[in-house]
This record gives structure tokens, C-alpha cells and sequence, in this order.
């Protein structure tokens, strides 16, 4: 279980059920009790594929809200990550919307529009508990064009990258100066592929949406009702890559790449970088004990000074019958003692502020686990979310496809990004 799912193929499905319900008459700003009002009545809380593993704790957390609040009564309810969307998408038309769910930004974003989710900026919540928050964390729950922040922060997660220091060495590079910036990337790219006559790649997978936004591409229009990475600095980014597939700097079968393979090119020390995390570290220490022993870690190279996170919320149901008994609740679930406790459980870290100054998160105790967790806490000041909240696994595919197009030369970048850009702008206002 990790921040970093994404269950987005059925969004667009999301949209349009929300967006028909609204047409009905049911969105909006109107309905539901008053945030305002008494903390009771009987509320249902959905989670995302969390029951498994974590059953104790919630069941924990729905007891001691009760009891805190005699006038209350919390159902918990917990859905699969398989269609997750679809499952959004039809309570949403049937008016069936749990009273609090669990939904990152690209899902809270069809609803918020459709006006099913209380806006926090627009009740008294964001001014009592903003404060409660990292900056990082509020800001990634606020959806562009909407003028507001529709979830609570609840947990945050970050990628670190490894990477092998021997490798680094043997080019003649600094294995205690990872890349910071592309441009050192890419020199960094170019280094280890000449040295090691082309055997040795440094990155196994080409770039994404996150690296366009790491580099400084501007994304999406403000109001995000357009997407803008076919700008210059985009093309300029994927000009770099191209240069690097042509020099071995990327894998070669970098286009058809999947997150295993990487990791596993990686691990045969064929690949200088590439994601990772402390159950990698595992694997590395028993079947790489080498690449273990040379193993560095760090953040991915980004022009911005702002690393990237994933963010999941709790959001409340504008048609709540019991909506002050539901701020109340999404509230405590994602307080500073709650949200600690439940990242202690889980690989995961808290929104909330000044939790990450806490020794678990800022002291390695010697097992990989605290390796990988001590790194990755670093990451998350100023860390932001770069994944526009529009953006659909369908429009993320148009991208990987014209990417490898330009990397293959069949394209120039500057038209594999306007095409791609095209195909998205049309899907984008067709929901």
C-alpha cells in the first residue's frame, strides 16, 4: 500500500458521472447539514484498500471518535483499489457519496467540480485547522480553476532515487555528488556511457510528466482547462533526452520499459540510477551484496528545488446530512497524534506539522527501512505534487507514445509534444 497508487484509468468515467449529477440538479453549493452545526448523527467513512492490513487500527480510531462524541456513529467502509474510480463514479450519480472518502487530488478533482465536496477554504475548517498542515501538504489538496482546497491532508509519500557510487567512480564522477540538476543529469549521462564504451546507461526509463514539471515546464494553464507542456523548456527537455537515447546515456529498451525492468537492469548494475525503495534495498543486500555496499541515495535531479510527492486526502461530502459530525471526524483522522501513528505502520509520512522534525524520521537507526524513510522525509519540504490533476492514464499514454516517437527520430520533440498535447486538449474538454 502506497500514497504513490493512481487510480485514475476510469477519471474521465469519474467526471462524467459527477458532472451528470450536478446536471441533474444535485451539485452545486447547496445541500447538506451545516458544517457549523451539532457533532452528530451517523456518518460513513470510506477508505482505499486499506481494511487488509490496517483493519485494528481503523477499528481503533472509529472507537475512540464514538466515544469522544457519544452522538455519533461512524461506518467504516473500505473499497478495493481495482476500479476505485468506476466505484467514486457511481456513488457519485447514485447520491451515495460516503459522508468522508478517501481520495487523492485527480480524484477529489471531477467531484469538487461537480460541486459534491465541501470546500474547506469556504468553511470555517480552513482557518481553525490550516495551521495544523505543512504548507506542502494543504497546497497539494487545493485543485486549480476551482478556487478552493477540497480534503483534508492526510498521508504523503516520496520516491528517493539510488544510485550505484562504483559505477559513478569508474566514469570518473564524485560518488558523493549525485546529480542535482538535469543539465548534471545529462553531462553525468554522457560521462558513463563514454566511459564504459556504451555499456553502461545511467537512466532505464523515459521521461514522464513529472520530469517536464521537475524540470521547470509549465504543465497546464492556471486554471489547468489546457495542457502547456509543448512549450519551449519542454521541448527543450525532450531535445536532451533524445540526445541521450542516441548516446546510450537511456537504456535502449527504455521505451517499452516498465518499473520491474528498470529495477532489474539496476540490480545487474547495467543501469548508473533509478527509483527504488528500502524492500529494493532487501532484495539488493541478498541477491547485489556489491551494488549494496555501494549503494546511494538520493532525490531526483530537478530544476525547481522542489521535489515531487504524492498526497492523499480525506475529503467531505457536500450533501452530508451530518456534515459537522463529518469535518469533525476527517479531522481527527488526519490529526498530528492519528497521522503519526498510522505512518509508524506504514511507509508512508504525515502531512501534519512538525511531525517529520521527529527522530523516527530525521535519525537513521541502522536497518534499511530507516535508510530509505530518513532520506525520503528530507525530500518532502517544499516537495510538490507535479502530476496535474487532470491528467488521465489515457493522456499520460499519449505522452509515453510520442516521446518515444521523438526519441526514436520519427518526430521532431517539438511536434511529438504538440501532437501529444493536441490528443489531450481534446480528451480534456470532451469531459
Amino acid at each position: 500500500m502506497s500514497a504513490s497508487r493512481r487510480a485514475v484509468p476510469a477519471a474521465a468515467v469519474l467526471l462524467a458521472s459527477a458532472l451528470m449529477l450536478a446536471a441533474c440538479g444535485s451539485g452545486g453549493g447547496g445541500g447538506g447539514s451545516d458544517a457549523d452545526g451539532k457533532v452528530a448523527g451517523s456518518i460513513t467513512f470510506q477508505t482505499w484498500n486499506l481494511r487488509a492490513n490496517f483493519k485494528g487500527y481503523f477499528d481503533g480510531l472509529v472507537k475512540e471518535f464514538e466515544q469522544a462524541h457519544p452522538g455519533v456513529t461512524v461506518r467504516w467502509l473500505d473499497r478495493p483499489a481495482e476500479n476505485y474510480a468506476e466505484k467514486l463514479g457511481a456513488d457519485a450519480a447514485g447520491g451515495t457519496l460516503p459522508d468522508v472518502v478517501n481520495v487523492s487530488p485527480d480524484l477529489a478533482y471531477p467531484l469538487a467540480k461537480a460541486g459534491l465536496l465541501v470546500d474547506l477554504d469556504r468553511e470555517k475548517t480552513s482557518a481553525a485547522f490550516k495551521g495544523e498542515y505543512t504548507p506542502e501538504a494543504w497546497k497539494g489538496n487545493e485543485l486549480p480553476g476551482l478556487g478552493g482546497t477540497y480534503a483534508f491532508p492526510w498521508y504523503l509519500n516520496t520516491g528517493p532515487l539510488f544510485y550505484n557510487k562504483e559505477l559513478f567512480q569508474r566514469a570518473g564522477l564524485d560518488p558523493g555528488k549525485p546529480p542535482k540538476s538535469y543539465a548534471e543529469l545529462f553531462d553525468c549521462a554522457d560521462r558513463i556511457s563514454r566511459q564504459s564504451d556504451g555499456r553502461i546507461a545511467t537512466l532505464a526509463s523515459s521521461p514522464t510528466i513529472e520530469d517536464f514539471g521537475r524540470y521547470g515546464v509549465r504543465l497546464t494553464d492556471d486554471d489547468a482547462t489546457a495542457f502547456t507542456y509543448n512549450e519551449p523548456k519542454g521541448v527543450e527537455l525532450l531535445t536532451r533526452y533524445r540526445e541521450l537515447y542516441r548516446n546510450g546515456g537511456l537504456d535502449p529498451q527504455a521505451l517499452n520499459s516498465t518499473p520491474e525492468r528498470a529495477g532489474q537492469k539496476f540490480l545487474e548494475q547495467k543501469v548508473a540510477i533509478n527509483p527504488g525503495s528500502a524492500h529494493d534495498l532487501g532484495t539488493f543486500k541478498q541477491n547485489a551484496p556489491s551494488l549494496y555496499r555501494n549503494l546511494g541515495i538520493t532525490d531526483a535531479p530537478n530544476n525547481t528545488g522542489k521535489p515531487n510527492m504524492y498526497v492523499m486526502g480525506l475529503a467531505v461530502g457536500q450533501h452530508s446530512k451530518h456534515k459537522a459530525a463529518a469535518i469533525a471526524f476527517a479531522h481527527f483522522v488526519t490529526d498530528r497524534k492519528n497521522q503519526e501513528e498510522f505512518a509508524h505502520k506504514v511507509a508512508v509520512f504525515p502531512s501534519t506539522k512538525g511531525s517529520l522534525e521527529d527522530p523516527y524520521w530525521t535519525r537513521d537507526d541502522g536497518t534499511d527501512e530507516g535508510r530509505v524513510r530518513v532520506a525520503s522525509a528530507k525530500m518532502l519540504k517544499g516537495a510538490v505534487n507535479y502530476t496535474p490533476v487532470v491528467m488521465s492514464d489515457e493522456m499520460k499514454t499519449i505522452l509515453k507514445n510520442e516521446v518515444a516517437k521523438a526519441l526514436q527520430g520519427k518526430k521532431s520533440p517539438q511536434q511529438a509534444l504538440d501532437d501529444a498535447v493536441a490528443q489531450s486538449n481534446k480528451l480534456l474538454k470532451q469531459s
